[in-house]
């Protein structure tokens, strides 16, 4: 599929100059630095050397002084406290942070993840229902809640206070909760708004700490669970989440907690450097999965354990569970591609919207984002669970899929999200009428730009000057992620130095070595799946390339090579 190469407005000439003297850095890097928003050496000093002393006050966010008031009754009454959060990693993650915390200081708490099939997502009727079956008196709920306002009436028979730590955008209506604790309140003034689930448990232990006097130093102990919280549930790598996930990777590389380094091993990255891609594809998955082919449960009973030989077992059958899952996301996969192909009104949509009843509701979101990949366009799929339609949504870059999905509201029993993702419930026989106003809001508000896959571009350079300084300030800028991604570069007229040849067990990944027409500078890389340009590559005539520079490390030796992002043969 063809890509969009857009590339960055270089910054402002002046600011370069005067931060490449002052850091006595290549002008191309401080190029990248002043792009996101690095403009003198006091703010260069903070993005190279993060700071936990750079954490904003917990206190500036609404409510937060009553939830911590509220959980000091708790505590000091002696009732029992329910530790709440969904089934996802952001969730799971979220309530090991807040319940192993808590229990260094108060024993009296239990913790509870819905089923993702007999409840389904945020807090449920059986949740609550539980909860003063068990005598509780309060729930904290991590990672959902902020929509919950029945729910919350609800538990209210019962005598239950909530506490509510989301992240999610609210709706019209705040749940009646004892403290709402969400940054993307429209009355909150906290100066960060893009926390993970988990990242705003921790600010609530935060403050918790700042109230009693605690030191913060144990509580620095939890932030590779708020790391793999900010790698896998895809938020903004900036501010808060910057810090928190680079003091999260330190943990996580030298002294991770007993669950996380079984699934380190399981996973076969012991030994290795975990960056924050490691966490999107190894580590996320496998914690994944045990909501979506069991219980989530299982994985925040592996995420607090302190027993190698206990979280060894629970590791293994998380792993199994997620190689059920790898199966089922193949096999789902595949059908609704079979689906897409044969049906002829597929081909000039601007959405996809596909419903089959025996689809497995673990595997559909995944299903949806392989799906908006393969065919660039907003995607929902959805399956039957419990005579109910349920699915997911994933979006195109710079679309809003929640207002699109929110314009089928009257149809909607339920759905929240954001602006690449959502979930949403609704009635079966309702399913025909949602994909047509879907298609007909997709259709009226996305443009034609939108549906051609973009690659962002931060600067065009020459192959000439990539070097060893140059690669050693990039590792610098990570962590990397929405906001913080890895830099990418393009470099025109480049040519086939003679040795570019196919490899990988199935020929299918391009390894290059690339000469550059005006200096003669020559460099290594690969383009992995990217075996349809080999000929081309080797016709010996120039062509451009988009990359970013990478380290390679081979028998204990480093040398600098490219990763190939695309390719165009315009000459």
């Amino acid at each position: 599929m063809e890509k969009r190469w857009t590339i960055k407005a270089s910054a402002d000439n002046e600011l370069i100059e005067t931060l490449a003297e002052a850091l006595n850095l290549d002008k191309n890097l401080c190029n990248l630095l002043v792009q996101r928003g690095i403009d003198d050496f006091s703010s260069a000093k903070q993005f190279f050397r993060p700071s936990l002393d750079e954490l904003h006050d917990p206190f500036l966010m609404k409510d937060m002084d009553i939830a911590v008031n509220r959980l000091a009754a708790a505590m000091r009454n002696g009732e029992k406290i329910m530790i709440y959060g969904d089934y996802d990693v952001d969730g799971t993650t979220s309530v090991a942070l807040v319940y192993s915390f808590l229990r260094r200081y108060y024993q009296n708490l239990e913790f509870y993840i819905p089923d993702r099939y007999k409840e389904g997502y945020g807090v449920s009727a059986l949740g609550i229902e539980t909860a003063a079956d068990y005598g509780c008196r309060l729930i904290i709920s991590l990672d959902c809640g902020i929509k919950a306002v029945n729910k919350v009436k609800y538990a209210k028979k019962f005598g239950i206070d909530f506490i509510v730590c989301d992240h999610h955008t609210p709706g019209e209506e705040l749940p009646e909760a004892y403290a709402c604790l969400d940054p993307k309140r429209a009355d909150d003034l906290y100066p960060y708004k893009d926390l993970s689930g988990c990242g705003v448990g921790f600010k609530f232990m935060q403050a918790f700490c700042l109230h009693h006097g605690f030191p913060l130093e144990p509580l620095y102990k939890y932030l590779d669970l708020v790391a793999v919280s900010i790698a896998s549930d895809i938020v903004p790598v900036t501010g808060e989440n910057r810090i928190m996930a680079s003091f999260g990777l330190q943990q996580l590389n030298k002294e991770p907690r007993t669950g996380l380094q079984s699934i380190i091993r399981i996973a076969n990255m012991e030994g290795k450097e975990m960056v924050m891609s490691d966490i999107v594809f190894k580590i996320g998955p496998r914690i994944n999965a045990a909501g979506r082919i069991e219980s989530g449960r299982e994985a925040v009973e592996l995420l607090i354990s302190g027993e190698e030989s206990l979280a060894k077992s629970m590791s293994n059958n998380i792993n199994d569970h997620n190689e059920i899952r790898k199966d089922l996301d193949r096999q789902t996969t595949l059908e609704a591609l079979e689906i897409l192909d044969k049906d002829p009104s597929q081909k000039d949509r601007k959405s996809t919207v596909l419903f089959k009843p025996d689809w497995h509701k673990g595997v559909i979101g995944i299903v949806a984002s392989r799906l908006t990949d393969s065919y660039y366009r907003p995607t929902v799929i959805l399956t039957e669970s419990q005579g109910l339609a349920t699915g997911s949504a994933r979006s195109v870059d710079g679309f809003d899929l929640y207002s699109a999905v929110e314009s089928c509201s009257d149809l909607l029993l339920s759905f929240g999200g954001h602006t690449y993702a959502a979930g949403l419930t609704l009635e079966v026989d309702k399913v025909p009428l949602f994909a047509r106003r879907f298609e007909e809001w997709v259709s009226n508000h996305i443009l034609p730009e939108q549906l051609i896959p973009r690659i962002e571009i931060d600067a065009e350079i020459k192959l000439k000057d990539i070097n060893a300084k140059v690669l050693r300030i990039l590792k610098q800028f990570a962590p990397f992620g929405p906001g913080n991604h890895k830099p990418l570069f393009v470099t025109r007229r480049v040519m086939d130095y003679g040795t570019s040849k196919l490899v990988g067990r199935d020929q299918d990944h391009l390894k290059v070595e690339l000469i550059e027409e005006c200096s003669g500078s020559i460099i290594r890389g690969i383009g992995f799946s990217m075996k349809e340009h080999a000929a081309m590559v080797k016709s010996g005539e120039p062509f451009d390339i988009v990359y970013s520079i990478e380290e390679n490390v081979f028998n204990g030796k480093s040398s600098i090579q490219i990763l190939l992002k695309d390719l165009r043969f315009p000459y």
